[in-house]
């Protein structure tokens, strides 16, 4: 009796499993993430998004769930009052600020110019993502129209490029659904996998990294707002000065990278994206060392040759596509730079904000 009692119930726990399963594939994503989210209520939205690998020191994590992370962000704030013009950063980790305060990021240092155009503040979101990749930046870019940006600021560089950087990213490899929609609507050539895109990854088994992660974020959001911190500051070592002999750029050899190998279109495709939306492309400062084999190289990323070939496809490309291009490679002295080529310290940042600004004005004012 008891036996048959058990199994009776096991049965009908397994019946509504499966049923709770077959209801969740079929429904469709949630509208309004933000409505799950304490951020933006009960807790300020955070300046940039989660990343991280000490949570418990900086109350912040790496997670794949994009619905999550903005809804996590100030971006999905309701509308400031005071009419301000939503200014949009876009990059990698030198956007977000590795080894900066929120303050010192090129948002922050923005925002602490207290800008404006026609009696409207300024009010620049730091949407920049560790990991290089256009694509990456392209599905975030995607997710943001939401949030009606009055001007878009995007910043690369030529490690953004190799067509085996576009999936690198994690963030862009655990979401090949919303890479694929931009892949299909804009011919942008990538060849995305469906690994994650099954029927069982909708399922409350297959989603169960994303819950769980969506909980610990908004456990961490309470320590996070009361102490303001959202990263670790460890000793680092400085970026290569002396560098390598050794002129190959990836597998390419002077005096060229062949066509096709960079995804240049990305930039075509963001200008699209963004219709009618002003779009300023900004090449981002990098250090240039003068040690050890600087002859041949700038920095530990790039040979002369190949870096140089860039910047003068992003010259013809803008002019090509009447994209508004700023070139700042050189913008910042080598000393200036932090743990990599690419990360500049609070000092250079906020030089790098306010020569920036006279482009973001003449942009958005004109």
């Amino acid at each position: 009796m008891h036996m048959k009692f058990f199994r009776n119930v096991l049965l009908k726990a397994l019946l509504l499993f499966l049923v709770f399963n077959l209801v969740l594939v079929s429904l469709p994503p949630v509208s309004n993430p933000e409505q799950l989210s304490i951020y933006n209520s009960l807790v300020p939205g955070r300046p940039r998004f989660p990343f991280g690998e000490n949570p418990q020191q900086a109350y912040n994590f790496s997670l794949y769930d994009v619905d999550a992370m903005f809804a996590a962000h100030r971006v999905s704030a309701p509308m400031r009052e005071d009419d301000a013009l939503r200014i949009f950063v876009f990059g990698d980790s030198s956007v977000w600020g590795t080894l900066q305060t929120s303050q010192g990021t090129l948002a922050g240092q923005l925002n602490q110019l207290n800008l404006s155009c026609n009696n409207r503040p300024l009010d620049f979101y730091n949407l920049g993502y560790p990991t290089i990749s256009v694509t990456k930046d392209l599905m975030l870019m995607e997710r943001s129209k939401v949030y009606q940006a009055d001007m878009v600021l995007w910043l690369t560089t030529l490690e953004a490029l190799p067509q085996e950087k576009q999936l690198a990213s994690p963030l862009a490899a655990n979401n090949p659904a919303r890479i694929e929609k931009i892949n299909a609507e804009y011919q942008l050539g990538l060849t995305v996998p469906d690994e994650y895109t099954n029927w069982w990854s909708k399922t409350l088994w297959g989603r169960r990294r994303a819950i769980a992660d969506w909980i610990r974020l908004q456990l961490y959001g309470i320590p996070w707002a009361a102490t303001g911190i959202d990263q670790v500051y460890p000793p680092y070592q400085p970026a290569a000065w002396d560098l390598e002999a050794n002129q190959n750029y990836y597998d390419f050899k002077p005096p060229e990278i062949p066509d096709g190998a960079l995804v240049y279109s990305a930039f075509e495709v963001g200008e699209k994206l963004w219709g009618g939306t002003p779009l300023l492309l900004v090449n981002e400062p990098i250090m240039v060392s003068s040690g050890e084999n600087s002859d041949i190289r700038y920095n530990y990323f790039y040979p002369r040759w190949a870096y140089d070939q860039y910047r003068q496809s992003m010259v013809d490309l803008s002019i090509d596509q009447d994209i508004d291009y700023v070139d700042a490679w050189d913008w910042v002295a080598a000393k200036d730079f932090t743990n990599s080529a690419i990360h500049m310290n609070a000092t250079a940042e906020a030089g790098f904000a306010e020569r920036l600004s006279a482009e973001v004005l003449m942009q958005v004012c004109h």
